[in-house]
């Protein structure tokens, strides 16, 4: 009998290729089952979208006593319920004096939280990182700078796009001052202005709060105060992409809480609805007023199910599950670290909450994709699912959800040390 792969090959375009061969049946918490009976210990969590764990069944239930009611009704056509009710709850939990637009995806929402940007500011430039991962759209993929196979034979993309270094201390070419920020990050900005775009002609900074596809990177607090005084100076909207940090990957329900920044616009998709389709733009009330309709839009955004996955997992994530995140993530941290002061080819233990990661290195030092793969390959042989991430494929990822104990840590602890003892 032939496998999904197998039979996934024949339909379907090399482009769609994923980061296992794995077929899968069902998931439920922490695991999934494979097509062959095998239990696999998931700390990918699909791409940090199952945050609550596959299959919770307060999000079953929703959606299932959602389904029983309307399908689809159409957010352009009509008013329903569950996307009124999620739409004034990301407003209560993001500050109250925000606004809300649905779409479906996070690329989706990137490129509506830009236009936004763009439409209030009537300019045309915008800023992104080096590192970053923004969605795989012209739009998005313009403002994208983590691997250039995104933008092989799409060029030339959406115009007036400049990209600044985004603080990667670990292998910084500044010299550093403790956990200080090299000023040099500082100062790029005033270089960007004099020789590249008038501040005046830039609509938005876009920036992760914490790179994900770049590498799990977190910024110092003070870059990214500063971010948001450059922006305050030129009147400049600051967006932040919470797409993979949002609801409660990091131990808060969204990143930006660690930063103690606001920004103008940010988005959110991925757990926000426990894998249903789903995603939003969430800015200031007082730009939100004064975007028109027709400015924006689409036919799928808030689908009535996915509204109701969300509020059910919202719930889940405020009573316990963030708490949870929090402090599962100091003590999966901890045991990291074990591990790094065992091994010397991790090079380093980074993150916040439960989006965690170590940095592969080389006898000298130096990115290592091959034991990287190598690693995550034998990991999975050991029933024990992980992904890559990193400008160089060297940093493992840990996306383990906000359910998971201190059992279920061990147990990925426990392999990866059988993985790295036998290399």
């Amino acid at each position: 009998m032939e496998s999904l792969y197998e039979r996934c090959k024949k339909v379907m375009p090399p482009v769609s290729g994923r980061a296992t061969k794995l077929g899968v049946v069902k998931g439920k918490g922490c695991y999934l089952t494979t097509e062959d009976g095998n239990e696999i210990l998931d700390f990918a969590s699909g791409v940090a979208v199952c945050n609550i764990g596959h299959n919770h069944d307060k999000v079953v239930k929703a959606a299932t006593e959602q389904l029983n009611l309307l399908i689809h009704g159409g957010h352009n056509v009509v008013y329903y319920e569950s996307y009124v009710a999620l739409a004034e709850k990301l407003v209560e939990i993001s500050g109250g004096d925000n606004m809300v637009y649905f779409s479906n995806s996070g690329a989706e929402a990137n490129e509506g939280a830009i236009k936004l940007a763009k439409y209030i500011t009537k300019r045309p430039a915008i800023i992104a990182f080096k590192g970053s991962f923004h969605g795989r759209t012209v739009g998005t993929t313009s403002i994208t700078a983590s691997n250039s196979a995104y933008r092989k034979n799409y060029e030339g993309l959406m115009p007036s796009v400049y990209f600044a270094e985004y603080p990667y201390l670990y292998r910084t070419p500044y010299k550093k001052d403790g956990d200080k920020c090299p000023k040099e990050y500082m100062n790029q900005f005033n270089d960007i202005f004099k020789r590249l775009i008038d501040p005046y002609s830039v609509a938005a900074i876009i920036m992760e709060p914490i790179q994900g596809e770049g590498g799990y990177i977190v910024p110092p607090v003070e870059f990214v105060k500063h971010v948001r005084k450059i922006c305050d100076d030129y009147g400049i909207m600051l967006i932040f992409d919470e797409v993979q940090t949002g609801f409660g990957r990091t131990g808060k329900m969204f990143a930006k809480e660690y930063f103690e920044v606001e920004p103008d616009i940010f988005t959110t998709a991925k757990a926000i609805a426990s894998g249903f389709p789903l995603s939003a733009v969430i800015a200031k009330k007082e730009y939100m007023e004064k975007w028109p309709a027709g400015a924006h839009g689409g036919t799928f955004g808030g689908n009535p199910v996915a509204c109701a996955a969300a509020l059910a997992t919202i719930e889940v994530l405020e009573n316990g599950a963030i708490e949870n995140a929090e402090k599962m993530g100091t003590y999966f941290k901890g045991r990291l670290m074990e591990l790094k002061n065992k091994y010397n080819c991790i090079g380093d233990v980074r993150g916040i909450g439960l989006m965690l990661a170590i940095e592969m290195v080389d006898k000298d030092g130096e990115p290592d994709s091959a034991l990287t793969k190598k690693v995550i390959s034998d990991a999975l042989d050991n029933k024990l699912l992980l992904l890559s991430c990193g400008c160089d494929k060297n940093v493992i990822r840990f996306i383990a959800p906000t359910i998971v104990t201190t059992t279920e840590i061990d147990i990925a602890i426990e392999i990866l040390d059988k993985v790295l003892k036998n290399l």
